[in-house]
């Protein structure tokens, strides 16, 4: 009697048709090739901030504000990249920042203190992003259109609440943020803030349905949309989130600078879209990292750091940032056409 016998298990790794890995092991080394690399810019500016002005880069002060000031432009960049992997931009979060600081600002706000400030800016970013996705979204507004125009009339109304004055901020608890005595174990409170916002948003593009919802919207709407995904409600959601996100930079903003501008926010719209890019965020959709993106304005923070203890001009600074914008932008293009 013959005894069927199985054949025996292939323990190798699965390989495509063409002897290469798997797809997702090709994109995951990719991500960790970008990191290590942005890590490895990050080292270098820190190694010349030592050698150029190690008394001042080093030093602890310093250190922290570099942290601090990213932690603003940061929790802006954590909501862009989510709007530009879904497909969209956003060119309204500098003016919403702007709008939001000095709204929460007026003296009628701050009569209600620490929670009138801080309810006043997050509802207000919630309302301009809300405004934004309707018009995108059931709109049928094209992104670009919608929020340049978000932008000149965002602007527009925070210039019209301060009459071009800055709005001084009397709210002690506010205040007291900003002060070294508030610091935990070293660490700003500011700082602390960025990194709860960068880890919600990389539970939330990496470990839920909304991110992957996200994802799936920005790599082909149309056949997210046969698979079920509502398209129209998730881009809603996204430039909610989007506001939400200038609403706490804008409250960061006001515990920073002890006041509100409407100058406040000025090119954040580019910083953050820039910090995006050089993080491995693609405009056209369908890829991204908070990580990288994370990595981005710590790298434009620093740099601006590092020119203005050496006292370069501001001009500079932004030359700097456009050569490194577009470095970013050709090496996506030839990572996309080897894959």
């Amino acid at each position: 009697m013959t005894q069927n016998v199985s054949p025996p298990r292939d323990s190798t790794p699965k390989v495509s048709p063409a002897g290469e890995p798997p797809a997702w092991r090709a994109v995951l080394f990719r991500a960790d090739v970008r990191t290590l690399s942005l890590l490895g810019v990050l080292a270098v500016l820190i190694v010349i901030g030592g050698i150029t002005t190690p008394d001042q880069f080093l030093d602890t002060r310093n250190l922290q504000l570099v942290l601090t000031q990213a932690s603003v432009i940061g929790v802006v960049t954590v909501g862009m990249t989510f709007v530009i992997i879904s497909g969209g931009i956003d060119l309204s979060v500098g003016a919403i920042v702007a709008l939001a600081s000095v709204w929460a600002t007026t003296v009628a706000t701050q009569e209600y203190g620490f929670g009138g400030i801080l309810f006043t800016a997050v509802i207000v970013g919630l309302g301009c992003g809300l405004v934004n996705g309707v018009l995108i979204a059931y709109g049928g507004m094209v992104p670009f259109i919608a929020t340049l125009a978000m932008l000149a009339s965002a602007r527009g109304l925070a210039l019209q609440i301060t009459d071009g004055r800055t709005q001084i901020v009397t709210v002690d608890g506010v205040l007291d943020l900003g002060e070294r005595d508030s610091y935990v174990l070293g660490v700003p409170p500011l700082v602390l803030v960025f990194a709860a916002v960068t880890v919600i948003g990389w539970l939330v593009l990496n470990r839920t349905t909304f991110g992957r919802r996200t994802v799936a919207v920005g790599g082909n709407a149309e056949a997210a949309r046969l698979a079920g995904i509502d398209v129209r409600r998730q881009r809603l959601y996204l430039y909610l989130l989007s506001g939400l996100c200038c609403g706490i930079a804008a409250f960061l903003l006001i515990v920073l600078a002890g006041s509100g501008q409407n100058t406040n926010g000025n090119l954040y719209e580019l910083d953050a879209i820039a910090a995006a890019i050089i993080g491995g965020t693609l405009l056209t959709g369908g890829r991204g990292t908070i990580v990288g993106s994370v990595l981005g304005v710590l790298i434009f923070t620093t740099i601006t750091n590092i020119f203005a203890l050496n006292n370069l001009q501001s001009d500079v600074q932004q030359i700097a940032k456009g050569a490194i914008i577009v470095a970013a932008v050709l090496v996506q293009r030839r990572t996309a056409s080897t894959t």
